[in-house]
């Protein structure tokens, strides 16, 4: 799977306890239109498996029925994995992008 910063950043949302569409984006700030393909590729591939809700729990709340997701084993492993990769990066970026100083 080609792991891509937002890609990252849903994983951390999954691991952080987020379970549906409109959690992720607000905990990412993604916009729906690369959430959802994500959770379609980690559906697919195995790493998270989702389910609707039950019809009568969002008509009693009066809103469409959620799609609830959830990291399989393998894919909070990887999750994991990826995210700290990812923070790697982030890191290895940030001293990248400090001054240089100068020696006197």
């Amino acid at each position: 799977m080609r792991l891509t910063y937002p890609t990252a950043l849903v994983l951390q949302a999954l691991l952080d306890g987020r379970h549906h569409g409109f959690d992720i984006m607000d905990a990412t700030g993604l916009p729906s239109g690369t959430v959802y393909p994500i959770l379609r590729r980690l559906d697919a591939e195995g790493y998270v498996r989702s389910r609707w809700e039950k019809e009568g729990v969002a008509r009693k709340q009066q809103r469409p029925a959620r799609r609830y997701y959830e990291l399989t084993a393998g894919g909070a492993t990887m999750a994991r994995e990826a995210v700290a990769r990812a923070r790697g990066l982030a890191a290895a970026g940030t001293r990248l992008l400090r001054p240089v100083e100068r020696e006197g």
